[in-house]
């Protein structure tokens, strides 16, 4: 009996745990790589091409880089200005918020039978709570700026350093497998970064056309800050079915203060879900030409475990990182088992 082909599941469990020590513990180095590793796929199809029209690499890798940044740079100045004119109306909300409360106060008292002063408590008991825990969170928050302003420099350079360096690094890689099999690397590794890269030009084109679509709906029911609250929503969509939901609940509680009546937010589901819908059936399929389709109860496990191990970066990455991973599946005879695993497709198998 051939026992040379049977998984040693303990092992495999082991290398599992092992790696998930490795990343946690090495998260403050693989998170910025990976970022700067997933930005190279994208951007290299755009480097090779202008290396092809006679331009030095490291010029290409500058151009393509300032492009990047005066994309993101000016996408994170709208939703700043937008955020700002959102800040300077909150007296005007918060206003409006009070008599709010003020009714449910009331609602709850008259039908319910809850005292005000019960309910004073309550919110004395969480205002203390959330004093007592400020300074935590003051810390978090300035923490949180550190990194970033760290990450803003240190990507970039892993992505030049990427970039500039990927023969050698492609011989690296290489020279872990054999001579016969670098063919099939050579080629596995083309068609991922290919791949990859239109399917994130494509998905650039559905968040557009999706926020699009929600600033327009949001601007004919009246919701203030239109252009911030369908942006935002529109970019939350990269996480599946909690993204739009999340998305959706700042534009409702506005509509809801502004104008105090239910229809508004009803309104604001209302456009959110025709956008969704379009989104799913008509905008995806037609700018994205080849779906990497993952099984959902991985991606959301994937979205579970990358939260744990690398936090809000972890529940970005870990989603690209599995689509690859069943790119390279599909393309690798060994690793079968583990393409019919990860994709979304019915089997013929019924149980």
């Amino acid at each position: 009996m051939d026992t040379s082909t049977k998984v040693n599941w303990l092992k495999l469990l082991q290398y599992t745990v092992l790696l998930g020590i490795v990343l946690y513990v090495g998260r403050s180095l693989f998170v910025p790589l990976s970022f700067a590793l997933l930005i190279s796929f994208v951007l290299y199809p755009i480097c090779r091409w202008l290396e092809l029209k006679k331009m030095p690499r490291w010029a290409a890798i500058t151009v393509c880089l300032l492009v990047l940044l005066l994309l993101l740079g000016g996408l994170g100045w709208l939703l700043v200005n937008q955020l700002m004119r959102l800040v300077e109306e909150w007296p005007n909300l918060q206003q409006k918020l009070a008599t709010a409360l003020q009714d449910l106060s009331l609602h709850l008292e008259q039908n319910l039978g809850i005292k005000v002063a019960r309910q004073t408590n309550w919110l004395e008991s969480m205002g203390n709570n959330i004093a007592a825990n400020l300074l935590g969170m003051v810390q978090n928050v300035l923490y949180t700026s550190v990194v970033s302003v760290v990450l803003l420099v240190l990507i970039p350079l892993y992505v030049a350093l990427i970039l500039y360096n990927r023969e050698q690094l492609a011989r690296a890689l290489y020279s872990l497998f054999s001579r016969s099999e670098h063919h099939k690397i050579k080629t596995i590794l083309h068609e991922t970064i290919t791949t990859y890269y239109n399917f994130i030009k494509g998905m650039a084109i559905v968040y557009a056309i999706v926020g699009t679509l929600n600033t327009i709906g949001l601007l004919l029911l009246g919701v203030p800050h239109a252009l911030f609250f369908g942006v935002v929503a529109s970019i939350l969509t990269f996480i599946p079915y909690v993204g739009i939901t999340i998305g959706a609940i700042l534009p409702m509680a506005v509509a809801w203060i502004t104008y105090d009546s239910l229809w508004y937010p009803a309104g604001v589901v209302i456009v959110f879900a025709v956008v969704q819908y379009l989104e799913a059936n008509l905008i995806f399929p037609w700018a994205v030409s080849y779906r990497l389709q993952v099984n959902m109860l991985f991606t959301l496990l994937a979205i579970v475990a990358g939260g744990i191990l690398w936090g809000a970066s972890g529940m970005i990455l870990f989603i690209p990182f599995l689509a690859i991973l069943k790119l390279i599946a599909d393309k690798h005879e060994n690793m079968r088992p583990v393409s019919l695993l990860l994709s979304a497709s019915s089997s013929d198998v019924k149980i």
